[in-house]
């Protein structure tokens, strides 16, 4: 019979917590020997952990984060929780406060930088990665509210545009969008951002690995109803992962539940108009723009 070690199923949960704790242990300049000996485990044990081949133990996070100097009691809350979850996938943050882009604890934009394939289906705006810093400032304006801090707008744009850097990355990053024909009409921020947007798009795709389709109005009822959704293809043996955002906060998937969501995307790329099509619809509407 296979022990638990063996049946471990590497979730999102360990690999964020390997990595992170693997950051921790080389900004204290420490060796995979020296904190190997320091646990009693065989260097090969602790390299497996922080791969997350194997979960790490809670005891071990805990007095690990006593050696790294760790004291920050959210960041160790954090950390000791993902410990104990590592072999549960799926994971709901019903909070968007202080960890849209906490750099302490990786999330979204994690799984956008070590993904093979990133998958959009947007019902609303475009996908952030394909928008400009006008169009970017306007959603971030009004997701945040009247009252938002100017400077926190600002560095939320700016991780934005960095966010995009990994489409020019060698190998580059594959992006498959879906986009509702509504989103193409919607004037955030105005006609003038709007239109510098469409002609943006018409830009992005130049890159053979960016595709931009087009689901129209006319296809009426389709697979996506649920709402706009995000996949995650990652490299083998890590799991796809599906991303929702809303009111209610945010839910990573894994396993069964992101294949439903890789289900409706392939059911929805089938009524999407071909990436010529919705190139050439785009055209036009920045023209009617001009």
């Amino acid at each position: 019979m296979p022990t638990k070690r063996e049946q471990f199923v590497q979730t999102i949960r360990a690999q964020w917590l390997g990595q992170r704790m693997r950051e921790l242990r080389e900004e204290r300049g420490l060796t995979l020997k020296y904190i190997a000996a320091y646990l009693g485990v065989e260097f090969s044990t602790l390299a497996r952990y922080e791969r997350a081949e194997w979960p790490f133990r809670r005891d071990h996070v805990v007095a690990l984060l006593d050696v790294y100097g760790v004291y920050d009691e959210r960041e160790r809350a954090q950390l000791v929780q993902l410990a104990q979850d590592a072999w549960r996938v799926n994971r709901w943050d019903d909070d968007f406060e202080g960890t849209v882009y906490d750099q302490t604890f990786v999330d979204y934009p994690w799984l956008e930088s070590r993904s093979e394939e990133i998958c959009t289906y947007s019902t609303m705006v475009f996908p952030g990665l394909l928008q400009t810093r006008d169009y970017a400032e306007s959603v971030i304006r009004y997701t945040e509210g009247m009252q938002a801090n100017q400077q926190k707008i600002d560095r939320w744009v700016r991780l934005r545009m960095e966010r995009q850097l990994i489409l020019d990355e060698k190998p580059p990053k594959r992006l498959a969008a879906l986009v509702e024909e509504s989103v193409l009409h919607r004037p955030v921020g105005g006609r003038l951002v709007l239109r510098a947007q469409l002609e943006h798009l018409a830009r992005a795709v130049e890159r053979p690995h960016v595709e931009l389709r087009v689901i129209p109005t006319r296809v009426g009822l389709q697979a996506g109803l649920s709402g706009s959704f995000t996949l995650f293809k990652m490299q083998r043996p890590y799991p796809e992962v599906a991303y929702v955002e809303h009111l209610g906060g945010r839910l990573f998937m894994e396993a069964s539940r992101a294949h439903r969501y890789s289900k409706a995307y392939d059911a929805l790329r089938e009524v999407a108009l071909s990436a010529t099509e919705s190139m050439a619809l785009i055209a036009t509407l920045a023209e009617e723009l001009s």
